[in-house]
């Protein structure tokens, strides 16, 4: 099952960069199909409605949606919600998601914004169709120690139980959605 984990965050070593690292090496692991895309390099444009969906890179960008069967996004949380750059990204890719089983790794700096990433799934959901992942990853400050993702411990495992949860739809809904 190929799955897409894309790392929203502009800062490479950010806490949901780790974190995405952490799903992409869970799903190897599992004998599981999947790519790590961060979008800092990728420099998108802001999507301004107009001109930009001819870009290369949003178009190389909606290329890799359109063949992932399953997306991971992780985000940083700001402000009690998920990063501009990861609305950013559905806003210049809009129909690449249509149908598509999405699950979410979020870090924040505090418990408090644990249901921010909703108007986010209800977008995907609403307006794409898309299936989202019941389970997602929501990870504080506090279960990272000097900046680094703890070996062992308890998001290790929820971070397994979401690829595992999103290929696994992915492959049951494969041919049905979209």
């Amino acid at each position: 099952m190929s799955l897409l984990i894309v790392s929203c965050s502009l800062n490479p070593a950010s806490r949901s960069a780790q974190l995405a690292q952490v799903a992409l090496e869970d799903c190897r692991a599992t004998g599981g199909q999947a790519e790590l895309i961060a979008l800092g390099p990728l420099n998108l444009p802001v999507c301004d409605g107009d001109g930009v969906y001819n870009h290369a890179a949003v178009e190389a960008m909606a290329k890799k949606i359109c063949a992932a069967k399953g997306i991971i996004l992780a985000m940083p949380v700001y402000n009690y919600d998920v990063n501009a750059a990861a609305k950013n990204l559905v806003e210049l890719t809009g129909e690449a998601w249509t149908g598509k089983v999405v699950g979410f790794i979020c870090a924040a700096g505090a418990p408090g914004s644990y249901m921010s990433v909703m108007p986010f799934a209800n977008s995907l959901m609403l307006d794409f169709r898309c299936v989202i992942a019941p389970r997602f990853v929501y990870a504080t400050t506090q279960e990272f120690a000097d900046e680094q993702l703890a070996e062992d411990g308890d998001l290790r495992r929820r971070l397994r139980g979401l690829t595992r949860d999103v290929a696994a739809f992915a492959e049951a809904l494969d041919g049905i959605t979209g």
